[in-house]
């Protein structure tokens, strides 16, 4: 175990009083230390003799309360802390609902669920994420870690770090969230174990057939010291069973530009790159209006043994595995308009934009109403494993070692079963009923009007056919595997206490696959996959309920049944296939599907990871004032690369001579590429491509982040922080992946003629990290006379890229970025050799329109101890945040393009916990307000749409039988708050989407 000096603050706090007014607190302390945070001496020692001096014992959410705000304090960066009394103590379904609770911190409901966390206006993307001081890895591709992952009842602290200090893993430029397990030696009881069983109802199922409306959640755990108090072995499990249940509208995006309204010289829409406006109106592309329902089923374990046989030897193990299977469908209709080419009338314009009008088909639009019965079906897995050795080699100096591994695996399954009205399904060759006809009006965010003149048909057996079925899965797998190595040394000076230094390897793969299996159209009847006529043993008529009523009904399909009937020799099951019609395949059908997206798109990406650090933990006095914090410099050396499929084209047979090989049809002979790599790919469906060279494509960069954190302690209650740093985070893992395609076309002009090289790939290995410099500074006052504190922060972020553009690069260095480029390129036609030149290439990049990001924070903490009788168990915390922010990007949605915010950015968030206690009775209301910002709905393909500002209200009631029992009743989201969307402005709606009520009851068991 680690030995300290004790510090002059530590040594203030005791003689000035302070913890007498928190001895309670402190007697029952129970906080484990990771890598990061356990340099910190204070607690421990105030610890120690707060223990002669127990008074009272603060129990439940009280206790938790003020532990987080005594981490506040004593920190040594600008971060936030959640406590639990125990593990399966946090009320949360997930550790997002439970970070929402924290000053700066919003989510982004999901299904009704929070699930990404934005920090300080910026979305999950900036934001990193550890567990017990490992980086964690995503079951979604992308940088943020899906939170509802992790079980609440098996983590016992979070923390968020808004400053950062060197010895954190780089990577948040938002933040970093850290997550930490139960450490069972620093349990305060010898022995532990606790149950919580909790069953669920949601009050919506009731409107959406075939949702499940009752689910459960149940915990057990275990915490225990042997040996003498040498050995401790903590075990943890939490299992959810979580029903959802939502209807929902969902507008799609303005795909469309078209002169409705007949007015010249419109100056209101949009225009060409010369600036001149075009004569046109937005028109959007549909909406959809569903039932959305599935099951949730989480399992999640956690493990650790601690070993600790010394003193100054500690050896920790721990392991953490969750499980999260869910089954979801959407049963609806689509409607689309296809306003390219529909007759449309009465049209209702607003902002240069038609919202609402008549739609009817004419010979040459595809303009109908698709029934929709999707099913998706996602299984992901989490596993996080560790070893670290803690050894205080000498009384000034501690080494720390700590190996790791991370996986996260994600097999997600996109199906879709789709039907069409027809004029007669029973005639012996069906025809799709072209009598289309369609008049909508939008209302804001509010449910629009809708009228469809195949209303009827749309429940009609004798109308409707099934015409499509696909299904799209999405298999990733994403890995991290590190070793660190940490040293401290304590000096014996009067303005630095100790220097920290350290070193960590990390190498991370992700990889993607992609397959698919289609059949049929969804845009008409298809000659060759003919669609299905329907039986009464494979539909059921829904109706609307609610708000929703006025909405036509229509068929839900047994997507068993109507399989089953299509298929009678069985279901084809998805491949990963180039498709016989693509290009390069040597075996495949010139009539049929070209699919190579599939291989394109699939394939790995590598990260390696070297850093180092160093730091200084400033302890001294300017006067009379305590001045204690830190400063260093962390140096970070990052390669990525990914594989690559590069058409090489093909190459002409010579013979003996140098001449070409002719076939029997005088046609010259070609033959792979394979000067250039070029292979004989074989798909999943036997299908062999002959023009493709694998290859890996790298970038390697080095960047120095310098950090300072200093702590004014101006009295025994008041200090002032402040914090600058230079922070950077990495691009998506998805994003590095190479999906590049590459052409050599002849080119004639009046100076000659060439062969040029082109290409484009929306994603790229040679993208780089974003990067700001931020600054921070606080004033924090805690409250002697009661439990509690005040806090005002200000914050400013200097963003130098916010995201990532697609441009068109000139004379594009396709050799120099690892391409595949030939030596020479023959003319097809005369077989002369021509100059190669580099032509124009369309990729991702980092953008370069960065700016601020600055806001304000303030925090009110209260627990009304001194007031009388009952009362004094009566309790606030309440938090605001101001974000403002000049970046603006530009969001390319159909034929609109849409100046939006920061993805995540919220101007003004408010929570709120009113709380009271009294007697083993405890109650409180939690409220958690964020107005309007930018984020992603998912219609048929992912939009991204303002969201209208929410108010999400919860509550929670619970008992004390006895020492060992309690009950406990909640309610989530009780007033039953939608989410709403729009596309740049209210008249455009996007999604309407209500998920009920969230009804918990159960019981405690500890001992």
């Amino acid at each position: 175990m680690r030995t300290f000096k004790r510090s002059k603050l530590s040594i203030a706090l005791l003689s000035c009083g302070f913890i007498m007014s928190s001895g309670g607190l402190y007697a029952q302390e129970n906080v484990e230390t990771t890598l990061e945070t356990e340099k910190v001496d204070v607690k421990d020692n105030a610890k120690a003799k707060v223990k002669a001096i127990e008074v009272i014992e603060v129990t439940g959410f009280r206790r938790s309360l003020i532990e987080s705000i005594n981490q506040k304090r004593f920190a040594d960066t600008v971060s936030e802390q959640i406590t639990a009394d125990d593990l399966g103590a946090l009320p949360d379904v997930s550790m997002a609902d439970a970070l929402t609770r924290l000053p700066g911190i919003s989510a982004v409901r999901t299904g009704g669920q929070a699930a990404e966390i934005n920090i300080r206006g910026m979305s999950g993307g900036f934001v990193s994420t550890t567990l017990n001081g490992r980086e964690q890895v995503s079951t979604s591709g992308q940088r943020s870690v899906e939170f509802d992952q992790y079980p609440s009842e098996l983590i016992s602290q979070a923390s968020v770090f808004k400053s950062p200090k060197v010895s954190l893993i780089e990577g948040g430029v938002a933040g970093t969230v850290e997550l930490k397990t139960a450490s069972p030696l620093k349990n305060e009881k010898q022995h532990s174990f606790n149950v919580n069983a909790r069953g669920m109802y949601n009050d919506l199922a009731s409107d959406v057939p075939d949702a499940t409306s009752s689910g459960h959640r149940f915990s057990v755990s275990y915490q225990g010291k042997f040996a003498d108090d040498t050995l401790g072995i903590a075990l943890g499990y939490a299992r959810l069973f979580q029903p959802s249940a939502s209807t929902q509208f969902i507008g799609q995006s303005y795909n469309k530009l078209r002169d409705v309204d007949g007015v010249e010289n419109d100056t209101n829409g949009p225009t060409k790159e010369d600036g001149i406006h075009l004569n046109k109106e937005y028109v959007s592309e549909g909406f959809e209006l569903q039932h959305k329902g599935g099951e949730e089923t989480r399992d999640g374990f956690v493990t650790t043994i601690e070993w600790q046989p010394v003193d100054n030897f500690r050896l920790k193990l721990d392991g953490f595995y969750s499980k999260f299977d869910s089954e979801e469908f959407a049963r609806g209709y689509r409607v689309k308009l296809d306003g390219g080419s529909a007759a449309i009338g009465n049209a209702t314009i607003i902002d240069n934009s038609v919202i609402g009008g008549t739609f009817n088909r004419t010979y040459n639009s595809s303009t109908r109403v698709e029934v929709v019965n999707d099913d998706n079906s996602d299984s992901d897995e989490v596993k996080s494993f560790g070893i670290n050795a803690d050894w205080q080699i000498t009384n000034n100096l501690n080494m720390a070692i700590d190996l790791s591994y991370s996986l996260a695996t994600s097999d997600f399954r996109n199906g879709l079963l789709w039907a069409l009205v027809s004029d007669d399904a029973n005639a012996a060759e069906p025809e799709f009923d072209n009598n289309v006809s369609i008049n909508y009006l939008l209302n804001g965010l509010d449910l629009p009007d809708v009228s469809l003149n195949q209303a009827d048909a749309l429940t009609d057996l004798n109308r409707v056919m099934v015409t499509k079925y696909g299904i799209y899965p999405y298999i990733n797998s994403d890995e991290v595997t590190a070793a660190r190595v940490d040293f401290q040394y304590s000096l014996d000076t009067n303005y630095i206490s100790s220097i920290e230094f350290g070193a960590r390897y990390s190498e991370r793969k992700y990889s993607n696959d992609r397959s698919v299996f289609e059949f049929g159209s969804d845009s008409g009847f298809n000659s060759k996959e003919k669609p299905l006529t329907l039986t009464e043993d494979m539909v059921s008529v829904v109706d609307w309920q609610g708000d929703f009523s006025y909405f036509p009904s229509y068929l839900a399909l047994d997507q068993d049944a109507v399989l089953n009937a299509w298929f009678p020799e069985g279901v084809p099951q998805p491949v990963q296939t180039w498709g016989g019609s693509a290009s390069g395949v040597i075996n495949g059908d010139s009539l049929g599907k070209n699919s190579d997206w599939t291989m394109k798109e699939s394939g790995e990406v590598f990260e390696d990871i070297f850093a180092a650090y160093i730091m200084a933990n400033i302890d001294t006095e300017i006067g009379n004032m305590s001045v204690t914090g830190n400063f260093g410099v962390r140096v970070v050396r990052t390669k990525q690369a990914s594989t690559s499929l590069q058409d090489v084209g093909l190459t002409r047979v010579k013979d003996a001579y140098g001449e070409d090989v002719l076939d029997a049809k005088r046609d010259v002979v070609v033959e792979p590429n394979a000067d250039l790599g070029a292979q004989f790919i074989t798909d999943d469906a036997g299908l062999i491509n002959q023009k493709y060279a694998p290859s890996i494509i790298s970038n390697t960069y080095t960047d120095y982040l310098p950090q300072m954190n200093l702590n004014f302690h101006l009295t025994d209650d008041d200090q002032i922080r402040f914090a600058a740093a230079k922070v950077m985070s990495r691009p998506n893992i998805d994003r590095l992946a190479s999906n590049s395609s590459v052409n050599i076309n002849k080119v004639t002009t009046e100076r000659g003629t060439y062969a040029e090289i082109s290409g484009n790939a929306k994603n790229s290995p040679h993208l780089k990290p974003f990067y700001a410099n931020q600054y921070d500074i606080s004033y924090e006052r805690y409250f002697t006379e009661s439990d509690g504190n005040f806090v005002f922060a200000l914050f400013y972020k200097d963003i130098k890229s916010a995201g990532i553009v697609t441009q068109t690069i000139s004379e594009y260095d396709f050799a120099g970025n690892g391409l595949i480029v030939p030596d020479e390129y023959i003319d097809p036609l005369s077989g002369v050799p021509l100059e190669i030149r580099n032509g124009n290439f369309e990729t991702a990049f980092n953008d370069d329109k960065g700016g601020y990001i600055k806001g304000l924070e303030v925090t009110y903490t209260q627990v009304f101890s001194f007031l009388p009788g009952l009362w004094s168990g009566l309790g606030l915390s309440a938090s605001y945040s101001h974000t403002k922010s000049e970046i603006q990007q530009i969001s390319k949605l159909g034929q609109q393009d849409l100046p939006i915010s920061l993805p995540g950015l919220s101007e003004n968030v408010l929570q709120s916990t009113l709380f009271w206690a009294h007697e083993g009775f405890e109650t409180r209301f939690s409220a958690r307000y964020r107005d309007e910002f930018v984020s992603e709905q998912v219609a048929v393909e992912a939009q991204t749409v303002n969201y209208d500002d929410e108010l999400v209200i919860d509550y929670q009631a619970s008992y004390q039988v006895n020492d060992n029992l309690g009950v406990v009743f909640q309610v989530n989201n009780v007033t039953d708050e939608p989410t709403k969307s729009y596309f740049g402005v209210q008249s455009q709606t996007g999604t309407i989407q209500y998920f009920g009520r969230q009804f918990f009851l159960g019981m405690t068991y500890a001992l």
